[in-house]
């Protein structure tokens, strides 16, 4: 038996749901896990996502802003949604599945903050958000997988990429928002001292290039692929056994009115 999970930033729910409508007719995710929903739960396109097949959901939205979603074909229960750094931000969602291949598996959805343009805390409010958010999932116990038999994913946009091969070009983006050195430390140490597997690098590791964002600004992001790999699945060690495959699925960049990052898809043998 497999279980298939998907994460995928998709930059307004609403004005993609027909984007993400073609994904999973074509992909059929057991679970799909949205990041920057930006849309309030009464505001979500509930309906949609149930003819796509998915009977049970989780949602925490926020307007215009953030938001993480779970999709899933089978049951949900202890649906948990965390705030970090004293903020009402909506960016994380954690449930667990009451059935199927998957049955007991906690499947952790972040959004971490972008962290703005300027690499300093001192004069980047953003910034220190973003660094902020990071000491705190690392202090969390939820988050300490290592040593253990729980089977745990942690997935979503984690706004870094900290590995040289993450990125285009590790020595033009060192002073670059989502790859200074300070944020690769810190989401090591996240991954590391928690216990994580990085369950996309396991199967491709370095130094094969690997990416799941391009930006909007790119005149042909295609040709240029100056990408980052800002999308993650993380296993606890209790999961690691089970990965057979990671699809990032890099065309989806080329939609009509794509989101500019792609969905990753992993499976797992259960």
């Amino acid at each position: 038996m497999t279980l298939t999970i998907a994460t995928w930033n998709i930059n307004s729910v609403r004005l993609r749901i027909e984007t993400v409508a073609r994904f999973v007719a074509e992909h059929q995710p057991d679970v799909l896990c949205l990041q920057e929903t930006k849309c309030i739960d009464g505001q979500f396109p509930l309906a949609d996502v149930k003819r796509m097949g998915y009977e049970h959901t989780a949602i925490h939205g926020q307007k215009g802003y953030h938001g993480v979603a779970v999709f899933s074909r089978f049951a949900l229960k202890d649906v948990d949604r965390k705030a970090f750094c004293d903020k009402n931000d909506a960016r994380h969602i954690a449930v667990t599945l009451a059935e199927g291949p998957g049955a007991g598996t906690r499947i952790h959805n972040f959004y971490v903050p972008a962290g703005g343009d300027e690499p300093d805390p001192a004069i980047n409010e953003k910034f220190a958000h973003k660094l902020g958010f990071l000491d705190e999932m690392e202090a969390w116990d939820a988050l300490r997988v290592g040593g253990g038999a729980s089977k745990t994913v942690l997935v979503g946009d984690l706004n870094i990429a900290p590995l040289e091969h993450d990125v285009w070009s590790s020595k033009q983006l060192t002073k670059v928002v989502s790859h200074t050195p300070l944020e690769r430390r810190r989401l090591t140490e996240v991954a590391t001292n928690g216990g994580w597997v990085d369950m996309m690098r396991a199967l491709t590791p370095e130094p094969q290039k690997l990416y799941t964002w391009w930006s909007y600004r790119s005149p042909d992001w295609d040709a240029a692929d100056k990408g980052r790999r800002l999308d993650h699945v993380w296993l606890s060690p209790a999961l690691a056994p089970a990965m057979r495959q990671v699809k990032v699925l890099r065309e989806a960049r080329g939609w009509d009115r794509p989101s500019d990052h792609v969905p990753v898809v992993a499976t797992l043998a259960l």
